[in-house]
């Protein structure tokens, strides 16, 4: 399946992965299906900024998340800057994880 919306390369872009990603059980079956898709490399970075995410959110300064995660400052601003202007699907997503709710932090730093 094809969504709408085009990548940089004006290609539409694919939605499969993220409906296979939907169909996943259990979290056993998502550690072992980006396991197999994923370089080890892949996975840290996604999972560094993740971690970042949620210590910015937590109000953390920057030399504090540097220390916590090991990400440098480039990917801490990247992150900060993906809080304030993407989507906002992570951020809610790291609140849930957090426990708290949507209108606690704007991300913002």
């Amino acid at each position: 399946m094809r969504a709408d919306t085009a990548n940089k390369s004006n290609q539409p872009r694919s939605t499969a992965l993220y409906e296979a990603i939907l169909r996943l059980d259990n979290l056993e079956d998502c550690v072992r299906f980006f396991n197999d898709l994923c370089a080890v490399t892949e996975l840290r970075t996604l999972e560094q900024r993740y971690d970042v995410a949620s210590c910015l959110l937590q109000g953390k300064v920057y030399s504090e998340i540097r220390k916590e995660t090991g990400a440098s400052s480039a990917t801490v601003s990247r992150v900060n800057r993906m809080l304030n202007y993407g989507t906002g699907m992570v951020a809610a997503s790291v609140r849930r994880d957090l426990g708290q709710t949507e209108d606690k932090s704007d991300g913002s730093h």
